[in-house]
């Protein structure tokens, strides 16, 4: 089996006609239905039917041109990888990143892509959904990495779902609630947002009106995460945060979980990147990245 036969039924489903698929890989017709009859002998079965005006794929055929996409993309990947390493080259890549993903996932990510691909350029931006969604959509980041929106994405966006981030109710070291053991204890508390209404960071995912307690006193909102994390070392606030987050930098913030012995939510981290368009390679090898690094801090975490 060739490559060019593979190639031969791609074309073919995509132009649904011999002649136009003949044209467009630069060959005769005859050239091109001997490679077809070729490569439908060495599957012992008809990959493609002939209608009255052009021709489709049969059952057959599509499972097997879906194999052929795969095989045929990881060649070039391979075709990438090499030219790289020969040609050194260079490349761009650009990340928009939740708070959540930027410290947690985006440093192993990056230090480990640098590390096969030195001349490639990395450019993060930090952002928040719905805006990530958008600068996505704009071509304006190649990946963003965090929640979704309460809304989905629309079928214009691919979403990979990375990883679970789990929520603490998290406070200042010798904060008046720091031995605060139950999610009533909390009534009195004064919350920070971090982000938008309805996003992660809202502790109306606590759902305490359903627990009988009232709606959280949301004293202030902060779109900015250092803002957010030096207001909470200085006032009495609480706020809605990654365990993962106050377990790697809580001393040396000055933050902790409160020992709330309710279960709170979790949230999905996902890569979100525009349908449409094909990955380059280098953005490819990013979302791989990303991926690895999810699998491996969900492996830590279980």
């Amino acid at each position: 089996m060739r490559l060019q036969q593979l190639q031969l039924l791609l074309n073919l489903a995509s132009e649904g006609s011999l002649r136009a698929a003949a044209v467009r890989m630069n060959l005769t017709q005859p050239a091109l239905t001997k490679a077809l009859r070729s490569l439908e002998e060495e599957f012992g079965a008809p990959l493609v039917q002939r209608l009255p005006k052009g021709v489709r794929l049969t059952a057959i055929g599509e499972q097997v041109a879906s194999h052929a996409a795969r095989a045929l993309r990881e060649i070039e990947r391979a075709r990438e990888d090499v030219a790289w390493h020969l040609q050194d080259t260079q490349g761009s890549v650009t990340l928009g990143v939740s708070p959540v993903a930027g410290t947690l996932l985006t440093p192993g990510a990056v230090m480990r892509y640098q590390a096969c691909w030195p001349r490639v350029r990395i450019h993060v931006v930090d952002t928040l959904y719905p805006r990530s969604l958008q600068l996505v959509r704009a071509g304006e980041v190649d990946i963003a990495v965090g929640p979704l929106p309460v809304e989905g994405t629309g079928r214009d966006v691919v979403a990979h779902p990375l990883m679970l981030s789990q929520d603490v109710v998290a406070a200042r070291e010798g904060h008046p609630l720091a031995k605060a053991r139950r999610l009533a204890d909390l009534a009195g508390a004064r919350w920070i947002l971090m982000g938008p209404r309805g996003g992660p960071g809202d502790p109306r995912h606590l759902k305490l009106p359903a627990r009988g307690l009232p709606e959280p006193d949301v004293t202030l909102t902060s779109e900015s995460f250092p803002t957010l994390l030096a207001l909470m070392q200085s006032m009495d606030l609480v706020a809605v945060m990654p365990r993962r987050f106050v377990t790697l930098f809580g001393a040396r913030l000055n933050l902790m979980a409160l020992p709330v012995e309710e279960a709170l939510t979790q949230t999905t981290i996902h890569a979100l990147h525009r349908a449409e368009t094909p990955l380059a390679g280098a953005v490819e090898r990013m979302l791989d990245g990303l991926k690895q690094e999810a699998a491996e801090l969900g492996a830590a975490e279980a």
